[in-house]
C-alpha cells in the first residue's frame, strides 16, 4: 500500500497546527502586568503562567514589570504604561482617594508572606520575649506599620506593648537588625528565609498569627480597561488563577520557575512554597471580614477619615474567577 496518503495526512495535520498557532498568536491580546515589588513569592503565578503557556491558553500575551513599591506602580498605571497591577493595601487606599484603578480580585489571604524576624543569636525566643522591645517596620502608615501595632493588641499588652520603629525596608532594616539598633523587624517572609539561610536571622512568626483574616495581595486594573475591555481583564484573571492551580499540583516545576524569577536559592524557594501556597486564593473572591479589617486599618493609621465603600475600591464583576 502506498505511503503517500499517510504522508499527505501528516502534512495536512502539521499545516493545520501551524495555522492554528499563527491564528492564536495573532488573536492574543497584549497585557502589560506589573508587580508592586520584586522578589515576592505571591506574585510568582505571573511568571509561572507566562513560562507554562497558561496565559497564552486564554489568549493573553503578558509582559511582566517589577516596580519598587506601590507608589511607583500607581504612577505606571496612572500614566497608562501598565494595564494590570499586583499590589496590596496601599493601592486599595489610593483607589479610595481617586486613583484610576480598581481591585478586580484578591490573590492572597492572611499575611503569611510577611514575617517577624530577629537576629540569629537574639535572646528573643518567643513572642512573649518581644514585650517592650523595638520592632522595625518599613514606613509610617505602611502595612508592616499596622501589623506591628497588631502584635501587642493580639497579645493583650495594650497599644504600647512594643515600640514600633520605621527604619525603611530591605537593606536598611537588615542593617538595623544586625547592628542591634532594633530587636526585631517585620519584613517579607522570603527575605527572612534568606537571612536564615545565611545564619544572620530567624523567623519568630509569620504575621498571619496576629491577623488571620486579611487580604494581603490583590490584582488591580485600570478603570478604563475594565469599562472598555472587560474581556481582557477576565482573560488575564483566568490565566492568573489557572496558574495558581498549576502551582498547587506541580511543586517542582513551580519552584524551578520561582527560583529563577526571585533570584533566590532553591532551598529558600521550596520553603516559601510550603509556607505561602496555602495563602494563595483559588477564585479571587474578597472575604468580607478581611475587607472590613483592611478598611478599619485605614482609620487606625489615620490614612482615611472614614471607611471607603466597596464601590470606591473594587469590583466583583469578574468574580468568582472560573477557568
Amino acid at each position: 500500500m502506498s505511503s503517500t496518503p499517510l504522508l499527505l495526512s501528516r502534512y495536512a495535520v502539521a499545516m493545520a497546527a501551524a495555522l492554528l498557532s499563527v491564528s492564536t498568536a495573532e488573536a492574543a491580546v497584549q497585557v502589560r502586568a506589573a508587580e508592586s515589588v520584586p522578589g515576592q513569592f505571591s506574585f510568582v503565578p505571573l511568571d509561572v503562567g507566562a513560562k507554562q503557556g497558561i496565559f497564552a491558553k486564554y489568549g493573553v500575551d503578558v509582559t511582566i514589570t517589577s516596580f519598587t513599591g506601590d507608589a511607583k506602580l500607581q504612577e505606571g498605571m496612572a500614566s497608562n504604561s501598565i494595564d494590570i497591577g499586583l499590589g496590596g493595601r496601599r493601592t486599595i487606599k489610593n483607589s479610595a482617594k481617586g486613583a484610576p484603578v480598581l481591585a478586580v480580585a484578591a490573590t492572597a489571604g492572611a499575611p503569611s508572606d510577611i514575617a517577624l524576624a530577629v537576629k540569629a543569636d537574639s535572646p528573643i525566643k518567643t513572642i512573649a520575649d518581644l514585650r517592650g522591645k523595638r520592632v522595625a517596620v518599613s514606613t509610617v502608615g505602611s502595612l508592616t506599620d499596622w501589623l506591628g501595632h497588631q502584635i501587642p493588641l493580639h497579645e493583650g499588652w495594650g497599644p504600647s506593648g512594643v515600640n514600633v520603629v520605621p527604619t525603611g525596608a530591605g537593606s536598611a532594616m537588615s542593617a538595623a537588625l544586625m547592628t542591634g539598633s532594633i530587636d526585631a523587624g517585620i519584613t517579607t517572609t522570603g527575605a527572612a528565609l534568606v537571612m536564615e539561610e545565611k545564619h544572620e536571622g530567624r523567623i519568630l512568626a509569620t504575621m498571619d498569627k496576629f491577623e488571620p483574616r486579611f487580604i494581603t495581595h490583590v490584582i488591580f486594573a485600570r478603570r478604563d480597561l475594565i469599562a472598555q475591555h472587560p474581556e481582557t481583564v477576565e482573560a488575564f484573571l483566568k490565566g492568573f488563577f489557572a496558574s495558581i492551580a498549576f502551582m498547587r499540583s506541580h511543586k517542582a516545576e513551580s519552584v524551578s520557575i520561582a527560583t529563577e524569577a526571585l533570584h533566590q536559592s532553591r532551598q529558600v524557594v521550596e520553603k516559601s512554597y510550603d509556607l505561602l501556597m496555602p495563602q494563595m486564593l483559588d477564585d479571587g473572591q474578597f472575604d468580607p471580614v478581611a475587607l472590613k479589617t483592611i478598611k478599619s486599618s485605614f482609620i487606625d493609621m489615620n490614612i482615611l477619615k472614614s471607611p471607603p465603600s466597596d464601590d470606591e475600591i473594587l469590583t466583583r464583576k469578574f468574580l468568582p474567577v472560573k477557568y
